[in-house]
This record gives C-alpha cells, structure tokens and sequence, in this order.
C-alpha cells in the first residue's frame, strides 16, 4: 500500500476515544470519559425534523444553511453579546467541529502557526495539522487556575502566528473567562494583528458566573470568529448543527469553501435546530440544574477524599489531579483503573502536556453512574 500524506501521518491518536471505546466493549462498565448529553431530545425538536421529511424537503439548502436559522443563530448571540449581529454573518455548519476546520481553512495557509490552549480539546491541534498549520501551545498553569496569561500568549507569537485560538468555558477544565481576561484577550489580538477563534461549545452551561464572548469586545466586528454548536446545549450531538458568527464581508469565500468541505447542513437537521432555537428552551435549563448538581455531587466526593480538583465554572465537566495514584503516566492510569474498577475517565494528556496527571470526569449522564464512578477514584495514600 502506498504511504499516506505526511499532514495525516502526524496527527496524533485521541485518547478520548481510545478510552472510551475500551469503555463500551467493557461490560458493566461507568463511562464518565466523553461528553454526551443523556436526556431525551425534546419531541418539538423531534417532529420538525419529521416534518421536513413528510414535505419532502431533503433538496440542498444554501451553503450558509436556512435563512430562518441564521437568524434565529444570529438573535440568540446578539442577545448574549449586547449588540447587534446580522444573519449574514452566520454560516450554519456541520457541528462545531466542521465549524472550527472551515474557519481555519480561511484564516491559515500552509505554515502558518495558531495559538492553542495546554490543555484544551485535542481537535484544535488535529485540524491544524491537517491543513498544514502549525499549532504553538500557550500553557493554562494549576497555579493560575487553569487561565490563560496575556504574557504566555504574547511569548508565543511569531511573524507567522495568524489566530488566536481560545475556549471559554473550557473542555475539558470547566474554567470559564472572566470580562476583563477576555476583552484583554482581544485588545491583544488587536495590537498584535491576530485573528481569535472563539470556541463557545459550552457558552449556555456557567454556574454562577457569566459566558462573555469575545464578540463583546470586537468592535467593528473584524477580527473576531466564533463557534457555536446545538450539540451540546440542546443535546443534537447526532443531528450535527453548528454556526460560525463571522465579521462582514466573507460571506462569498465562506460559501466557496463551504460548498467544497459539505455544501450544506442536511436540511431535517436545520429545521430541527430552527425549533430548538425558537422553541420551548426547558431542556437547557433543566440540563444546566442537571450538570451543575451533577457538578456539586461529585465535587463533594473528591473533597471527602482530599483529591485536588479544579472548580468548574461552566460546561459538564471536573478536572481533577490524581497525580498521587498515576506514577507520572496518566494514560496507562487510566486503562488500568477501567480494566480493575470498571470506570472510564479521559487522561488528562488527551488535552496537552499539563494534563499529566490529571483527569477529565464527564458529569453529563445520570447521577448515581456518576457517584458509582468518582467514589472509586484512589484517595491520595491509597494506592
């Protein structure tokens, strides 16, 4: 067989999903390793896409999805942010993923850097590599509670760094971006001449504290891009529904490059995320009472036992340190704690180097999994 492309060759396993598939063929096994909301979708959402299809509507839509739904994208973020945002600059996307590689498909040539969280989601370096970037770490430090430093980041930039990449509330440390964090973070895109690329996957999940977007702070809209998906906040992780908010003036490049990756989103899931938009909105917040009670459950376990753990602000997960039982290698840790105590967690070099040692704990499924799960983690002494 021929050799494949260097670009693939480099990409890196994700131990996500190593974990995690290990994990389904495990019987019995807690899955506290992967994000995937677990209620019921909603029957108004349901029947929309049922609809589409009972009117035969299954022909291409435009590139940048239904007009109906990049306004009603376009209203939800206008409504968060505190100004105005017209549906032109929305492109509806195959889920946030999609979203995050057509963007960066405009933004970077071949050789160019982006600026990446350690940790953040492994995804941003993959889609890098593949379009011939360079992704360039900036460190989110314990001592700093996980939160980027403008100084790291400024450290980091060189005369190919095209985009700042940040993620807030944060997969997988829960960490959420203060006002003044994220208008600095844009000040500095701005002085620097860097694009930010905004992954908001998680904005409608914060527990007492607000989601800012950097769109609050970008002005004349130029600079900033931002990435939403309904995977998440409604729980259409299958229905593969995203948008990208995006300064004026690209809607022509974005529709080319659209029309090469997918062309369009499939059109029963635009009208099912129209309805999810516009509908009745009881399930995010009775997920958001979910997770944030899932979040205070085990939370009081890791404190019962004395594990390290950062306080998580925003989306459905715990980032503990479990650095005491992993002996300096939490990837084989963690295996090995499926294969003897049948739980899964996500490593926490899955995310970035800093992840050494820790783990991620999805707290998005039910809630005695969950205590099942975390009340087996080794309390420090305890092998």
């Amino acid at each position: 067989m021929s050799q494949l492309a260097a670009h693939v060759r480099s990409v890196d396993p994700n131990q996500i999903r190593e974990i995690t598939q290990a994990a389904w063929a495990t019987p019995n096994a807690v899955v506290l390793s992967i994000g995937e909301p677990g209620f019921p979708t909603p029957e108004h959402v349901l029947q929309a896409a049922q609809d589409t299809l009972a009117r035969d509507e299954t022909g291409y839509t435009p590139n940048a999805g239904i007009s109906p739904l990049r306004t009603a994208f376009a209203e939800r973020v206008a409504a968060q942010t505190g100004t105005p945002v017209d549906p032109s600059r929305v492109f509806v996307t195959s889920g946030a993923q999609q979203g995050l590689h057509l963007a960066m498909s405009m933004l970077l040539d071949a050789g160019d850097e982006i600026l990446i969280p350690n940790p953040g989601y492994p995804t941003f370096a993959m889609t890098a590599r593949l379009l011939h970037a360079e992704p360039v770490e900036y460190p989110l430090h314990p001592e700093n509670g996980f939160q980027p430093r403008i100084e790291d980041i400024e450290a980091r930039i060189t005369p190919r760094t095209r985009v700042l990449l940040v993620n807030s509330p944060s997969n997988p440390l829960g960490a959420v971006f203060s006002p003044e964090l994220t208008r600095d973070l844009v000040a500095l895109a701005r002085r620097r001449n860097l694009w930010i690329l905004s992954d908001e996957c998680y904005e409608a999940f914060t527990y007492d504290v607000p989601h800012v977007s950097p769109l609050a702070f970008d002005g004349g809209g130029e600079r900033v891009i931002a990435s939403y998906t309904l995977s998440k906040t409604y729980g259409l992780t299958g229905l593969r529904v995203g948008a990208l908010v995006t300064p004026a003036g690209l809607e022509a490049q974005l529709s080319t490059v659209m029309e090469s990756i997918v062309s369009c989103v499939a059109s029963p899931s635009q009208y099912a995320a129209l309805a999810a938009l516009t509908g009745p909105q009881d399930y995010v917040q009775e997920a958001a009472a979910h997770y944030r009670g899932n979040r205070d459950a085990a939370s009081a376990i890791l404190d019962s036992k004395g594990i390290p753990y950062l306080a998580a602000q925003g989306a459905f997960y715990l980032w503990a340190d479990l650095s005491h039982a992993s002996g300096g290698n939490i990837r084989n840790w963690a295996g090995r704690f499926l294969s003897e105590e049948g739980v899964a967690v996500a490593p926490g070099t899955a995310f970035g180097s800093i992840g050494e040692g820790w783990i991620r704990i999805a707290l998005c499924g039910g809630r005695a999994e969950l205590v099942s799960g975390v009340s087996r983690l080794p309390a420090p002494g305890v092998g």
